[in-house]
C-alpha cells in the first residue's frame, strides 16, 4: 500500500524511529517539567513544539499515517530531536528515500587513529585531503615523492593552488595539462557534493585572477570523478616514477577524503624504499 509517496512499511519504520529517538530525550534538560511522566523522554506535543509543527501532524508521522514530511519539517524534526549527523541522514533515507541536503562544514583536522593509517603505509605516499582539496594529513612517503607540506603554510596545502602555482609541482607532472584539466573537473564535482560551492567561490575568484589556465579550464564547467587511476610522475631523484591511486572516502566524515598512491611496478616500489632509507640516515 502507498499512501502520499510512502509505502505502508515506511511510514511505519519512521513513526517506530521518531518515537524511539523521543523517548531518550530528557525532558527536563529542555525546561519541561510538570506532573510524573508515564513514560521516559519528551511528549508528542512538546517535539512538535520544538519542531514549530502541528502536534496532530506529529503525532500521525509517529503513527505511522502521517504520509510524506517534505524535508524542511524532517530537518525541523531532526532539530528539535537533538539527531547527530549520522541519525538525521537516516531520518531522511526513511522519510523521503534520500540523504539530506548536505551542509558544509570545515574539517577540524584528523584522529591519531587516522593518521597511523597513513603512517602504515611506508612507501606508498598517501593524504588526507578536505572536499575543497585542502591537504590536511600525510605520511613520510608522501613527504619525500610528492610535496614536502610541512614547509607550506596552511593556506598553501591546495592541490589545485600547488598545481597552478607552484612551479615545481608542475614541472614534476608528465602531462600537466591533463592533470590540470582533471583536478579542476574533479574540484568542481567535489566541492558541489559537499554543499561548498558558496565556501570556495572567493578561493575560485583567486585562482582566476592567479591563473588565467585556470580561469579558462574553470569556464568549461567539466566535472570528473577522483576515482582511481594511474599517474606519472618526474621526481628530482627518482627519475620517472609510477603510481596506481585511488580515492577513499574517510567513513563518518564526509568533509575528508583519503588518496593512496601505490607504487606500479615492483621496481618502481625497490626505488621509493631505497630513497625513504637514504633520507632517513
Amino acid at each position: 500500500m502507498i499512501t502520499n509517496g510512502m509505502s505502508e512499511a515506511a511510514e511505519n519504520l519512521l513513526g517506530t524511529y521518531l518515537k524511539d529517538r523521543r523517548t531518550r530525550l530528557d525532558a527536563a534538560a529542555f525546561g519541561f517539567g510538570g506532573s510524573r511522566r508515564r513514560t521516559p523522554g519528551l511528549r508528542r506535543e512538546e517535539v512538535a513544539q520544538r519542531a514549530n509543527i502541528s502536534p496532530t501532524w506529529y503525532t500521525w508521522l509517529e503513527q505511522g499515517r502521517g504520509g510524506a514530511p517534505s524535508a524542511d519539517v524532517l530537518d525541523r524534526i531532526a532539530g528539535a530531536l537533538l539527531l547527530t549527523d549520522v541519525e538525521r541522514e537516516h531520518l531522511f533515507l526513511i522519510g523521503l528515500g534520500r540523504p539530506p541536503e548536505v551542509r558544509y562544514q570545515a574539517p577540524e583536522g584528523v584522529s591519531p587513529r587516522l593518521q597511523r593509517v597513513l603512517d602504515a603505509l611506508e612507501t606508498s605516499p598517501a593524504i588526507i585531503r578536505t572536499a575543497i582539496w585542502d591537504v590536511v594529513a600525510w605520511n613520510r612517503a608522501a613527504t619525500i615523492v610528492l610535496t614536502d607540506y610541512s614547509k607550506l603554510a596552511p593556506e598553501q596545502r591546495n592541490i589545485l593552488r600547488l598545481i597552478f602555482s607552484e612551479p615545481r609541482v608542475r614541472a614534476a607532472q608528465y602531462d600537466w595539462e591533463s592533470v590540470a584539466r582533471f583536478v579542476v573537473a574533479a574540484f568542481r564535482a567535489d566541492a558541489a557534493r559537499a554543499g561548498a560551492v558558496s565556501h570556495v567561490a572567493e578561493f575560485v575568484d583567486e585562482m582566476c585572477r592567479l591563473s588565467p589556465e585556470f580561469a579558462g579550464l574553470w569556464r568549461d564547467n567539466d566535472v570528473r570523478s577522483h576515482g582511481e587511476g594511474v599517474k606519472h610522475l618526474r621526481h628530482p631523484v627518482l627519475g620517472r616514477v609510477a603510481f596506481e591511486y585511488s580515492a577513499f572516502a574517510v567513513d563518518g566524515r564526509p568533509d575528508l577524503g583519503m588518496v593512496v598512491y601505490n607504487p606500479a611496478t615492483p621496481e618502481d616500489a625497490e626505488r621509493i624504499k631505497a630513497l625513504l632509507a637514504r633520507q632517513g640516515d
